[in-house]
């Protein structure tokens, strides 16, 4: 279980807020234990953060003390230097200065950031893309109009410099972003772990449905985890928790993956990791690493925007119906099945606008793709997805609908053995996190499609077979994991 401090100078220093005995003193701070059960997160509100200051050290002995600390050495760092800063400020300002509009004359303001949020409507999203490319509480940000918008200066400010209505900001975004760190009842909660589910309830096409997701909350309840949900926007969130699962459809050029890269920087046990969602959501990488393991998969190349000749060079070694697919489609999307030389080159025209690099595959005809769940290079559950009526995917898109065919869930071991060896062997070189590999059996013979690294678990679906010990099973292993990590730290 995780445990906030809030660190000031003085007590006084908090006498405009609720008491609470997680607000200590610089020098209590210093006499802290430093091995504790559990993560610790650190709060460090202390006024100056120049180097060898108290505020630095704060920093600076709460990362040696495996502690997470808001604001970081490296924030500390970073902002000290213009030149350190500036360039990562510079890529905010175009959309700011769309806000902001053209002044007529050299214009000159300055806000307050904190945590993330301010009292300025206009200033709202800046903040919060501040927020995470330097997580301080509060930020003095100065601006000046000079031909464009400039950041003059960058200072990290005392939560004493704040007005009234900053001062009320201040303290609400505490409360929401140290997890009501002065509720008693938090202390009361018997949960040994945290752990962060990211969801989004505006994708249209989720990998786990609102059932799913409470059944994975009620799983780790009964094994000691507390489970909260969080949104894209809680990206700063994450040292409140031991793990991260992420249970929104994953993109390198995403969110999810900058999530996942600072959960995994944090320390926290992550799935899906970085390495996964990157080797996963790139058909071209999966295609050269089935290639270089001999994973059993259709004929498939890989071809570039700039080759000559290439439908000759494809139609030597695929035969027609060819399917055409960008690297980083999911849900069917993206993909184009063509069924001869004309068809070919207009697919190779319309995806090459996407990307650079394409695949083309051989056609394999079957009735249904096996979708083999793996955790831990070991099936876990075994689906059926069939090919939607009069279709060659299992799911058909249209601009009104997507559509997808039916479903069988059986036990893994009345797969065909071939089948659950093709998917062992497609996730063995990419890691052991979850999952989802995607086969055609033909002929006895399983054939691996691609890898999912954040496969569909829905309720009445997936976990038709299994029922609630699916969901028990994959909270098990977040369980293992996190105790062997906590092991770790305090060993």
């Amino acid at each position: 279980m995780s445990q906030t401090y809030i660190v000031v100078d003085q007590a006084k220093d908090w006498s405009a807020f609720l008491p609470s005995d997680r607000v200590i003193t610089f020098t209590q701070y210093l006499n802290l234990a430093t091995k504790s059960q559990g993560r610790t997160r650190i709060i460090n509100l202390c006024k100056s953060s120049k180097y060898l200051s108290d505020g630095y050290y704060c920093s600076l002995l709460a990362e040696s003390r495996g502690h997470h600390v808001m604001p970081s050495v490296r924030a500390l760092n970073d902002i000290s230097k213009k030149t350190l800063y500036e360039m990562q400020v510079a890529q905010l300002l175009p959309a700011l200065a769309q806000k902001l509009g053209t002044p007529e004359t050299p214009t000159e303001l300055s806000f307050h950031c904190v945590f993330g949020k301010s009292t300025q409507p206009e200033m709202k999203e800046f903040a919060r893309k501040m927020f995470e490319a330097f997580a301080c509480p509060v930020l003095e940000v100065k601006l000046k109009f000079r031909k464009t918008w400039q950041v003059s200066d960058l200072q990290i400010t005392s939560h004493k410099n704040l007005n009234d209505e900053e001062e009320t900001l201040f303290a609400e975004s505490l409360e929401a972003f140290s997890t009501k760190v002065w509720n008693k009842s938090r202390a009361l909660r018997t949960a040994k772990f945290d752990l962060a589910m990211l969801v989004n309830p505006d994708e249209a096409m989720p990998p786990s449905d609102a059932q799913a997701l409470k059944k994975f909350v009620q799983a780790g309840k009964q094994l000691g985890i507390q489970v909260d949900m969080i949104g894209p926007k809680d990206i700063m969130r994450l040292p409140e928790y031991d793990g991260l699962f992420i249970r929104e459809t994953t993109n390198i050029d995403h969110h999810t993956y900058r999530f996942a890269k600072k959960a995994e920087a944090a320390g926290l046990v992550v799935m899906d990791d970085p390495q996964s969602i990157m080797r996963c959501t790139n058909k071209v990488y999966l295609a050269d690493l089935f290639n270089t393991h001999k994973v059993p998969c259709p004929k498939t190349r890989i071809v570039h925007k700039g080759e000559k000749d290439v439908e000759k060079a494809l139609e030597a070694v695929i035969n027609y119906p060819m399917v055409v697919k960008i690297p980083d489609g999911a849900f069917s999307k993206g993909v184009i099945k063509a069924e001869n030389r004309a068809a070919l080159t207009e697919s190779l025209n319309t995806l090459f606008k996407k990307s650079s690099l394409l695949l083309v595959q051989e056609y394999l005809y079957t009735e249904f793709d096996w979708r083999i769940g793996v955790l831990n290079n070991k099936p876990i559950f075994a689906c059926r997805y069939y090919m939607v009526k009069n279709h060659w995917q299992i799911y058909q898109h249209s601009e009104t609908k997507s559509q997808s065919g039916g479903f069988d869930t059986l036990p893994t071991f009345e797969v065909p053995r071939r089948v659950l060896q093709a998917a062992i062997a497609a996730t063995k070189p990419i890691g052991d996190g979850l999952y989802g590999v995607d086969v055609k059996e033909i002929n006895g013979r399983g054939y691996v499609i691609e890898v999912n690294d954040n496969p569909s678990i829905d309720r009445g679906v997936e976990d038709k077979y299994l029922g609630d010990e699916l969901y028990m099973h994959i909270m098990s292993e977040f369980l293992r994991r996190m105790q062997l990590k906590r092991s770790d730290t305090l060993s």
